[in-house]
């Protein structure tokens, strides 16, 4: 009974990834995940309060996996302006895989504090990784100069999501370029 739970509660996720890759937040309704599941819409509250309930459960399982991503690109990188480099190519990478884009819908939504509080911790620790690098490389305010890079990553993600004009790959190079002439000073 336990694991047909574990398993109904993981085919829930998995929906509300799909139904939050597709349209954001705005598409995770209740009645939705019945859909996707063919579970009855009573069933879903059986294991969900809430759709905040549903993004907070998202954001726990999703975002270590993504950062934990992220942390074994730059593990790999020898120098510090290799983990540089890695920290933008490897979350980039990443736009296509519908778990990220879960995560980027969740972020640009209006979401409550628990939530909130989860996504900050998960870019705490990304925005740690790397202002470690940072410091390698002489920075004087490696925080800030971490969160400025994010906002780069950020901006490169949307153009990427949009379709925009450019190739994904053009996105991601002039990312690095200006991260790694940025992380320079």
């Amino acid at each position: 009974m336990a694991e047909h739970r574990s398993m109904q509660r993981a085919a829930l996720l998995d929906a509300a990834r799909s139904l939050l890759s597709e349209g954001g937040t705005d598409a995770l309704t209740f009645p939705a995940l019945a859909e996707r599941t063919g579970l009855a819409r009573s069933s879903v509250y059986e294991y969900f309060r809430s759709r905040a309930a549903v993004v907070e459960e998202l954001c726990a399982v999703d975002f270590p996996v993504w950062a934990a991503e992220v942390a074994a690109a730059m593990e790999r990188a020898g120098s510090a302006e290799g983990k540089v480099e890695a920290y933008v190519r490897r979350q980039l990478a990443l736009v296509g895989d519908r778990r990220h884009r879960a995560v980027v819908a969740i972020s640009a939504s209006e979401l409550d504090p628990g939530a909130r509080e989860k996504i900050r911790a998960a870019h705490g620790a990304l925005v740690a990784m790397i202002g470690e690098a940072l410091q390698e490389l002489g920075h004087g305010q490696p925080r800030l100069t971490a969160m400025l890079l994010q906002g780069v990553v950020d901006a490169a993600v949307r153009r990427v999501e949009l379709g925009a004009a450019e190739d994904p790959e053009a996105v991601t190079d002039a990312a690095v370029a200006m991260a790694l002439r940025g992380v320079r000073g």
